[in-house]
């Protein structure tokens, strides 16, 4: 089991609790009529996307999903700018364009979230490639839900990446479910983990619940295509404790599963008892930035209720780029 500093564990804390509170307070402005078009939340996921991330530089690069805020802020995103693109605000990540399920930002290696179902895979193939190509040491990660890896465009990813030995690491989240479909029907393989292995490549699943399996295993995979290994795939098992989308009536499952999941399956409580336990850390230590989070997510929406849209003339703008 790798040690991990202070520092580091108050990172991950950190990025996780964001990522709570992002999404618990998008779920609750939603509901309230205040951000416009679909929202996808990552709540319960909260350790995938932080576990993963932290191996990575600004000069990585991930490719998302429709539930992209999470890999965002993981990724080290501007959390009241990702705030001010949910409002669809002018100074948002992509001035108010992209939205919820397509926010981006290049300077951070964020290649963007994809309201196409396996679409992000190939983007970060490309990006693998470039790596190769160039002769840097940078990665790529391929975010994905177990309703993705369905996706011919994720196969295509897998072969293509295993054949020129491209330093891409499959991020494969099993939530539990394609949009409404479970995973004991949609899947005809014997698991995900078998399947990614087919193609030639390490695979490994873990809990996705647990900050610090997530991190080993990715931890593993960065570093063997850093070294020039290829391709690995991590399947992350971690369900959604909300619906697909933000009004999702959620008929397919049994409700009493998420108050199970709360209870249990919380990656914030299994982090913080993990590690008052054994001494790494205070839970004041773990208060504090509780409540500084917090601080930060209201001022993020209470500034982006008062920034400006964007205005007429910027409808042309960011459109086409030209060399």
């Amino acid at each position: 089991m790798v040690e991990l500093s202070q520092t580091v564990l108050l990172k991950a804390y950190r990025l996780m609790r964001t990522i709570r509170e992002f999404e618990s307070r998008v779920a609750v402005e939603f509901e309230a009529g205040t951000v416009p078009g679909f929202t996808h939340l990552y709540l319960g996921q909260e350790a995938i996307a932080t576990g993963v991330c932290m191996h990575l530089t600004d000069a990585d690069a991930i490719s998302s999903t429709h539930r992209g805020h999470g890999h965002c802020i993981a990724k080290g995103c501007d959390v009241k700018k990702m705030m001010l693109e949910l409002y669809c605000k002018r100074d948002g990540l992509c001035k108010g364009k992209g939205g919820s399920m397509h926010i981006a930002d290049i300077s951070k290696g964020m290649l963007g979230a994809n309201a196409i179902v396996g679409a992000g895979a190939p983007l970060a193939v490309g990006a693998a490639l470039t790596a190769r190509t160039l002769g840097t040491p940078n990665v790529a990660v391929a975010f994905g839900g177990d309703g993705a890896t369905n996706q011919g465009t994720v196969f295509e990813s897998m072969n293509f990446a295993v054949v020129l030995r491209l330093p891409l690491i499959f991020a494969v989240e099993n939530n539990g479910y394609g949009e409404h479909t479970g995973i004991s029907y949609h899947l005809g393989a014997k698991d995900l983990v078998t399947r990614s292995a087919a193609f030639g490549m390490p695979a490994e699943e873990v809990d996705g619940t647990d900050f610090f399996a997530v991190y080993e295993a990715a931890g593993r995979a960065v570093a063997r295509a850093r070294a020039g290994g290829g391709p690995s795939t991590v399947v992350s098992v971690a369900a959604r404790w909300r619906g697909h989308f933000e009004g999702d009536p959620q008929t397919y499952r049994d409700l009493a599963e998420i108050k199970e999941l709360r209870k249990h399956k919380d990656c914030l409580k299994k982090f913080r008892q993990r590690v008052i336990a054994d001494g790494s850390l205070k839970a004041e230590q773990l208060d504090a930035i509780d409540a500084e989070v917090a601080q930060l997510i209201d001022a993020a929406v209470n500034e982006a209720k008062a920034a400006p849209p964007p205005a007429p003339e910027d409808l042309t703008t960011d459109v086409y780029v030209s060399y």
